[in-house]
Formats: C-alpha cells, structure tokens, sequence
C-alpha cells in the first residue's frame, strides 16, 4: 500500500446546531461551514457523548493548566 499525503484540515468559519425528529426519533445536527464548504452531521444520542469526549481531549491538550 503506498503512502499517501495527508489532506488539511478544514477550518471552521461558522457553527450551527439543531434537531430533526421523525417516527423513530431524533438525531442532532451539526452544522460546521469551514473554508471548502458546509459539513452536515447528524448525531444520535451516543455519537454526541463520543464527540464531547473527544473535544474533552482536545482542549486539555490546548491547555494544559486545565483553564
């Protein structure tokens, strides 16, 4: 398997959050504009909990003093 270069991130520019719901229930939505385009997410219950973890992480990284 050959190596191959890592794309860049996006960039964020803008963030927006909301719901949809239907008869089996509902999903979040997060919506993140960045600097190639709109990026749509939908999040049940158990995808949000995993990204707020993750975000945990990163900012302690981002500081570490805990702040």
């Amino acid at each position: 398997m050959k190596r191959v270069e890592k794309a860049r991130p996006f960039v964020p520019t803008e963030i927006h959050v909301g719901t949809v719901a239907d008869e089996k229930g509902t999903l979040g939505i997060l919506s993140i504009r960045t600097t190639e385009g709109l990026l749509d997410i939908a999040l049940d219950r158990q995808a949000a909990d995993t990204i707020m973890k993750a975000i945990g992480k990163i900012r302690a990284k981002l500081d570490p003093r805990g702040c």
